[in-house]
């Protein structure tokens, strides 16, 4: 179920734990805090920490006290996501009850000579019939059917999910709950209405889409921004080696932020009061400015 445009505006900011918040996680922090806060609706601070195996000690705390230098004010407490480990297996069991999810006993030897998609290997269904569940990954139930949505960048967005991807694992064989299942609980849990992130998740919604569907959830309005991107086309990240952001030039670093997000801020703004560039910055915040833009070189910082 779509919410409507008379819902109240709830938005999010959700960083993973592992390591320290560099510049383009901080370019997507700015576009949510103020897409919600231009809004006048809440805006959340949200830790996934699901995947123990990906994150760095102390980097939940790290990025928690970046935000509070760089003067984001959440609503609420911050969240973590591995708090909802008990909503998140309610909805896999669910699901299973349900026989829309089945367990799943092939080895990344078996995926080896799948078919390759746009999203990568595309699971042929041999374990649909699968009964044992002991220690197995699981997968949900797709088809052919086109699952759609409006992205507010890049507009009508859709896939058919059996061919594009396969059935894909919400729980995986380390029994962790994988991501695109927890994501769409937590969102539907914190009432979310609109999720703006980087572009690099836009093939993801669609799963996410279909998920809310199964539970019947709502599925919030999504707008995914243009990622940053080096010069040989690789986005800013931690795999790719991109660095802390600075606590020292936090104006100066959210006033590049509002220039790779297209927002044409005065010169002037780069050395002025923190609170004067918010408060310019929620003023003056227009998404559309970003309509068709997938992603945006690094400037030199």
């Amino acid at each position: 179920m779509q919410l409507s445009e008379t819902s109240p505006y709830i938005g999010r900011f959700a960083p993973s734990p592992t390591g320290p918040l560099h510049f383009g996680s901080l370019v997507t922090a700015v576009a949510s805090y103020l897409q919600a806060r231009s809004k006048k609706g809440r805006w959340l601070l949200r830790i996934e920490d699901i995947d123990p195996p990906r994150q760095q000690k102390h980097a939940a705390e790290l990025i928690v006290r970046t935000m509070e230098n760089y003067g984001f004010e959440w609503y609420g407490s911050v969240i973590y996501q591995s708090k909802n480990y008990k909503s998140h297996k309610d909805a896999l069991n669910l699901l299973i009850e349900r026989s829309m999810a089945y367990p799943c006993i092939c080895t990344r030897k078996d995926m080896a000579n799948s078919k390759v998609g746009p999203l990568g290997a595309i699971y042929s269904g041999s374990c649909r019939n699968q009964r044992n569940a002991s220690n197995n990954a699981y997968r949900i139930l797709t088809n052919n059917k086109e699952v759609e949505f409006y992205d507010q960048i890049h507009g009508r967005y859709s896939q058919k999910l059996e061919c594009e991807s396969g059935d894909f694992i919400v729980l995986r064989r380390d029994g962790l709950i994988a991501y695109n299942l927890a994501v769409i609980v937590d969102d539907e849990i914190q009432g979310i209405s609109e999720v703006v992130r980087g572009y690099d998740l836009l093939s993801s919604t669609p799963r996410q889409v279909w998920l809310q569907k199964l539970l019947n959830y709502n599925t919030p309005r999504y707008s995914h921004i243009p990622i940053i991107t080096y010069k040989n086309g690789s986005k800013l990240s931690k795999l790719n080696g991109s660095t802390a952001i600075s606590e020292i030039h936090i104006t100066e670093t959210i006033y590049s932020a509002l220039k790779h997000l297209n927002q044409n801020p005065p010169k002037e703004l780069a050395s002025a009061p923190l609170l004067d560039v918010w408060s310019w910055a929620i003023k003056n915040w227009k998404i559309e400015k970003l309509i068709g833009k997938k992603a945006v070189i690094l400037a030199s910082q």
